[in-house]
């Protein structure tokens, strides 16, 4: 079995000093919610081995809030993540060393959501729907795969295990 969680980066500011989006970093409120999906992917089961992570300022800024949640993971930062299509994401998790069991991706839209969407065949209808309509800041999607190496992941094949935003970690705490 294969584990995979996608994730897109926290929350940014509009524009970076510089004018580079290149550069943008991450806002308070991406802040608070990189540190309550940190939370929630800490809970989860397997833990990421490896995450693949865009070489982008609000991805590193991401990474440094999620990672202390996952001390087994040991990070990549990939250029060729940065603002990636779905092809060249799909084409660098088929990739993986096949030593990896769980993988965390750490990107960027449109890229990341078209994939996730793409990769997700067996999924219950309201996770399904909610995933076909966006992937927002810090939203993570975890799949899973019963193939032996991430080569023979393949697109609609996907288990769609759970599809978390931070605004749905919110609303559950302020229910308890």
């Amino acid at each position: 079995m294969r584990h995979l969680i996608l994730l897109r980066h926290a929350k940014t500011e509009r524009q970076s000093d510089s004018g580079e989006d290149h550069d943008r970093r991450i806002d308070p409120r991406g802040r608070e919610d990189s540190a309550l999906i940190g939370a929630w992917l800490a809970a989860q089961h397997p833990q990421p081995e490896l995450a693949l992570i865009s070489d982008a300022m609000r991805t590193h800024e991401t990474r440094e809030i999620v990672g202390p949640y996952l001390p087994g993971c040991r990070a990549e930062f990939l250029d060729t993540l940065y603002l990636a299509s779905a092809m060249k994401i799909f084409k660098t998790i088929r990739a993986v060393p096949d030593s990896v069991v769980s993988l965390l991706v750490l990107g960027h839209n449109p890229g990341l959501h078209e994939l996730a969407w793409n990769l997700a065949g067996e999924a219950n209808a309201a996770e399904r729907a909610a995933l076909a309509e966006n992937l927002p800041t810090c939203g993570a999607v975890v799949l899973e795969y019963p193939v032996s190496t991430w080569s023979k992941v393949s697109l609609q094949k996907g288990r769609l295990r759970a599809f978390v935003t931070p605004k749905q970690l919110k609303a559950s705490s302020d229910a308890t």
